[in-house]
């Protein structure tokens, strides 16, 4: 079981408001709702301060309910203001209700909760705001250095001196991360963790925009969605029959292009799979430019070094 939280402030009482946070916590509560295929993922509660109280006592409930419980995976997203308070070296998440000078919520408290949810196996936190980089920061340690609880994964909008900005309907961050989950994070076998959105993200920001920060003490990371896959698993798991060696180099003549008089449908079949192969650089092929060249010369096709990669996952049988 998967449960989320999607928190969006647009509205405040004492301080001046965003634009779209709001849209920001709906949209991805939309798309971690489901798999690409329409297979339920997370079950989320969307808090917005267009319908709901956002108060400093209401979001401390709504979030320490997040992180109690048994289940697979707790997640909590945030779009609204943000800051590093110095004089308590802490960073916090402003509610609705905040004022100058005021009490927000603690990163600290809710890393706490998080750890204290000993029934949830992994706690995934997500916050599009400013200055949330320092997000798990161990006082008293030079560098800024981090303690992180076990099964706890942080993903920030920008570093702890840092601003989150909004464009487009959404903030910069989660605009990036709706791309990533729809999929231009996902691997060939068409899962999205946290780890690909991450470097979907940092590679998509510039060294003079803002920077996301990602920290994790995790040892295996849980997809975040899953779309369609660029190759279909009964292909994968063909690599090791077609490859016995990593080394291995599969002959190829004009019999595997459809195009040839001596075309052989059989043989056109494992080409078309390994030419799909080919366009997602499992394959390439030898002393030719395109997989053609290399049927029709009868040279022959072989592993990438991802090809290799996904060759002993078959082997394995992690697909």
């Amino acid at each position: 079981m998967r449960k989320g939280l999607f928190i969006g402030i647009n509205h405040y009482a004492h301080v001046s408001p965003l634009s779209g946070c709001n849209n920001d916590a709906m949209a991805m509560a939309s798309v971690l709702e489901r798999h690409a295929n329409g297979r339920p993922n997370f079950s989320s509660k969307v808090l917005t301060s267009a319908e709901d109280d956002l108060s400093l006592t209401a979001m401390k409930q709504h979030i320490q309910s997040l992180f109690s419980g048994d289940c697979d995976v707790a997640l909590l997203y945030f779009a609204g203001h943000g800051q590093f308070d110095t004089s308590i070296d802490e960073g916090l998440l402003i509610p609705q209700d905040f004022a100058p000078g005021g009490d927000g919520i603690r990163i600290s408290d809710i890393l706490s909760w998080a750890d204290n949810a000993p029934h949830i196996k992994n706690k995934i936190i997500i916050l599009d705001c400013c200055q949330a980089g320092a997000a798990a920061a161990m006082r008293g340690l030079r560098g800024g250095s981090s303690v992180i609880g076990e099964g706890m994964t942080i993903l920030t909008a920008c570093k702890k001196d840092q601003v989150a900005l909004e464009g487009r309907g959404h903030g910069v961050f989660t605009d990036l991360l709706l791309q990533a989950l729809h999929g231009g994070a996902a691997n060939v076998l068409g899962k999205v963790t946290p780890g690909s959105v991450y470097s979907f993200v940092d590679n998509a920001l510039g060294a003079w925009e803002q920077r996301p920060v990602f920290k994790t003490n995790v040892s295996q990371f849980v997809p975040l969605r899953e779309v369609t896959p660029l190759i279909a698993e009964e292909t994968l798991r063909k690599l090791k029959d077609w490859f016995p060696e990593p080394s291995h180099v599969f002959a190829l003549d004009p019999s595997y292009e459809p195009t040839e008089t001596s075309f052989d449908p059989d043989h056109g079949e494992v080409f078309a799979q390994l030419q799909k192969c080919n366009r997602h650089s499992l394959i390439e092929p030898v002393d030719a430019e395109h997989m053609y060249y290399a049927a029709i010369h009868s040279t022959g096709c072989r592993l990438t070094a991802l090809g290799a990669y996904y060759r002993e996952l078959a082997i394995k049988g992690h697909f």
